[in-house]
């Protein structure tokens, strides 16, 4: 072990293997220090059970039927506690902490305050924010909505820690009020996952059960850390493993969790005796999976062409458009040029395509590492085209396999949280709702974003999340932020968001998925979608922080209550029955969203079901041909110069989304900061450089954007690739980088240049 004692930081070699009692012992101990020892011991035993609370962490789905004692990973375990801490974060705390103050402390140390509690108010150029009524927050919001000479704007930004009942009544008041701008989340993330898939086979999710991954024959994990940021996807891992299945690893990093799972539901976990997960690693430079993708594919055609029967003629034939095109397309690539992109000899790639071709059932998991590109829908249409070429839809153990990040993410699109949602969505809310909606394309992100910074855009609504520190180009959107006239955020604990606003702003403090929804002498439960298509119920189990705190279906509904009132289309909308009782919510759901009927019948008698998959159940492909289309891409690698290196951000073990739990991590033998790029060892030595020396990074496309004061360390990455902490890093990326059709932010692609400190 070496030590930096200047910084306090302890470099230690990357582990091996993941979970094992170490898990366990954080995940207690996250539990107790934040929520006490039994009431948070309580809180583990009841989540992702069928009468307890959906786990406000990832969204990696659960064995439908009985479910384990034990349904939790560490990772859920420290967002379960962080969001039922004790500690509160109330209008004193506000009081005595001016906004410059706060702005000078750490996303870690403003989480660590604990839960909001009251409302906020921030009057335009003051240094604190204030307390303020329910009332009064709601009538201002309703007033500087209603002032607004068009609804286009506002914009209305959604989380995926949002349940499926908030998103619809959320969608629906914004589009009564009048306008399609609502970006998510999901913009950010898995947006190319969608727009790649819907080309390509016709839905924008995955096709795969739980019990298909289980029983695969072959699995391949592109750009994902499943032992981090997905945990509880490692027992099913192994169990396809135990089964004969073979895992396939295409990552630039050799992450600890699928090298081996120590499972720490099984003696043999906790002794640390684990199950060895993958059996290749393809250790892909930063942005090479098309050319894999193509490889791979190629090396399917050439041993279809000596050994017959690999490709799967009939389903080809039958199912499927473009492929005689897609096929030559293939074959005009040569070899050289197919391992130059990807930074793998041909060996390398035929041994992964030999997986395939001993394989009869095949899955290609994936996350953003695959989709944060500006080529990442080529990457999502190739994997998908490279299934299709064995068949590998719409039967047992086979299919795609989007890994989503937040719980709710894919519930919030299918609830029409969606800045352009299809017409016969619109229609089926007009027509039950007997409203009148616009059906013109509203805006995403990234055009938010830019159009806050314009002044096109004049209110910003939150719906969870820390949208400030989530998107690329941090100082492009404080400015944008600061444009606005009134920016609110609706929020459990204090991040950036709430210090980088517009002149006016408030923060509306929400419950939580743990805590007891009570509305007119009843319990409310809500529902969600995990990553594979379930709904499952979720029921708060412990009393709310503060009696100030309302549910989000409350907070939207009463803001929809007082627009109406000067609304002529809102007030259409008795919005007071949905507060009153969610099931009339979801009777709402029920008539027009497809999947959903019966909805309050099934989900109250089952507590949970699984939303029907055109292709999984039918092999019906709903694109514009009705067919499963193959779709040419060509290789377009970044050019860098030599003094260049490709930065992708990650995240780190102690840490979900924008949340962070501790400056560890665990896994990659970080301790005490995170502020550090992982960068090989010979690309540091041919540029000057020497292990934990301290550097700036600054961006290629801005030489105006330098991030200073990060500790270099050696690390098993491919030469002319670089890793570091994503948001600290996210500033280095432009509002302009952004992946084709899906404009989604290239965070995994981003050229830069490291500078000694002194120079900086």
């Amino acid at each position: 072990m070496s030590t930096n004692k200047q910084t306090i930081v302890n470099i230690s070699k990357q582990k091996k293997d993941a979970a094992g009692l170490k898990a366990v012992i954080n995940a207690y101990k996250h539990a107790a220090s934040k929520v006490g020892p039994i009431d948070g011991g309580k809180l583990l035993i009841e989540v992702n059970q069928m009468d307890g609370f959906d786990c406000p962490g990832c969204a990696w789905p659960d064995p439908m039927g009985k479910k384990s004692t034990f349904s939790f990973c560490e990772n859920g375990a420290k967002a379960i506690a962080d969001e039922a801490t004790t500690k509160k974060a109330d209008a004193e705390f506000f009081s005595e902490n001016d906004i410059d103050y706060l702005k000078t402390k750490s996303d870690r140390w403003l989480n660590d305050q604990g839960r909001l509690v009251v409302p906020l108010y921030k009057p335009e150029n003051a240094k604190n924010y204030q307390a303020i009524s329910w009332k009064d927050a709601i009538e201002l919001i309703a007033d500087k909505l209603l002032k607004l000479d068009s609804a286009d704007q506002a914009a209305f930004y959604t989380s995926g820690r949002t349940s499926n009942e908030a998103a619809y009544l959320y969608q629906l008041f914004i589009r009564t009020f009048g306008t399609n701008n609502m970006p998510d989340c999901s913009n950010m993330c898995h947006e190319s996952s969608g727009i790649g898939l819907a080309e390509t086979i016709g839905i924008g999710k995955g096709t795969v059960t739980l019990d298909d991954l289980e029983s695969s024959e072959c699995i391949f994990v592109f750009g994902q850390n499943p032992g981090s940021n997905h945990p509880r996807m490692l027992a099913s891992l192994e169990k396809a493993k135990r089964q004969g299945g073979k895992i396939i690893s295409v990552n630039p990093l050799d992450e600890a969790g699928l090298q081996k799972f120590n499972n720490p539901q099984e003696l043999s976990g906790l002794a640390g005796k684990g199950t060895k997960l993958r059996d290749l690693h393809v250790p892909i430079k930063i942005n090479g999976d098309v050319g894999f993708l193509i490889g791979l594919a190629k090396y399917l055609i050439e041993q279809d062409r000596q050994r017959k029967n690999v490709l799967d003629t009939e389903f080809i034939n039958t199912y499927c458009h473009g492929f005689d095109e897609f096929k030559a397309h293939i074959e005009s690539f040569e070899w050289d040029q197919i391992t130059k992109a990807c930074a793998l000899s041909t060996s390398q790639i035929v041994q992964a395509g030999e997986y395939l071709l001993h394989s009869d059932k095949t899955i290609f998991c994936w996350a953003m590492g695959m989709t944060q590109h500006k080529n990442a829908v080529a990457n999502i249409q190739l994997m998908a085209n490279v299934l299709m070429m064995q068949g590998n839809l719409g039967k047992a153990g086979a299919g795609v396999c989007p890994v989503r990040g937040h719980s709710n993410v894919q519930g919030d699109r299918t609830m029409g949280i969606w800045e352009n949602a299809p017409a016969i969505f619109i229609e089926g809310l007009e027509n039950y709702h007997g409203v009148q909606l616009k059906n013109d394309k509203g805006v995403n992100t990234i055009e938010c974003i830019e159009q806050m910074h314009s002044g096109d855009i004049r209110v910003f609504v939150g719906l969870g999340g820390n949208f400030y520190r989530a998107t690329p180009d941090h100082d492009f959107t404080k400015q944008a932020l600061a444009n606005c006239d009134l920016s609110v955020q609706i929020s459990t604990k204090l991040n950036m968001s709430h210090l980088y606003t517009g002149k006016e702003a408030l923060i509306l403090p929400t419950l939580g998925r743990t805590e007891i929804d009570h509305v007119n002498h009843k319990h409310q439960f809500i529902t969600v979608e995990n990553s594979m298509g379930v709904i499952q119920t979720s029921h708060g189990r412990k009393p709310p922080a503060s009696q100030q705190l309302k549910s989000e279906v409350a907070i939207v509904g009463e803001l929809a209550i007082q627009v109406a009132t000067k609304h002529e289309e809102a007030a259409k909308i008795n919005w007071r029955q949905y507060i009153s009782d969610y099931a009339e919510i979801r009777n709402a759901i029920a008539h027009t969203i497809d999947g959903f009927d019966n909805f309050n019948n099934r989900i109250t008698s089952l507590g949970e079901f699984m939303l029907p998959n055109p292709v999984r159940d039918h092999l019906h492909f709903k694109t514009h041909n009705g067919k499963a289309n193959f779709v040419k891409h060509n290789i377009e690698s970044i050019k860098l110069d030599k003094d260049e290196l490709l930065l992708m951000t990650i995240r780190s073990h102690d840490q979900f989304n924008t949340t962070v739990y501790t400056n560890h991590d665990r896994y990659r033998g970080i301790k005490g900061t995170r502020r550090v790029i992982f960068i090989n060892e010979i690309d540091a030595k041919n540029l000057g450089f020497e292990a934990l020396q301290k550097v700036s990074i600054q961006a290629v496309s801005d030489k105006s954007k330098i991030e200073q004061d990060f500790m270099l360390v050696f690390y098993d990455i491919p030469q002319g690739c670089i890793a570091g902490y994503y948001p600290e890093t996210n500033n280095l990326i432009s509002i302009k980088d952004f992946a084709k059709k899906s404009y989604t932010p290239a965070y995994k692609s981003v050229p830069v240049r490291l500078i000694k400190r002194e120079q900086s």
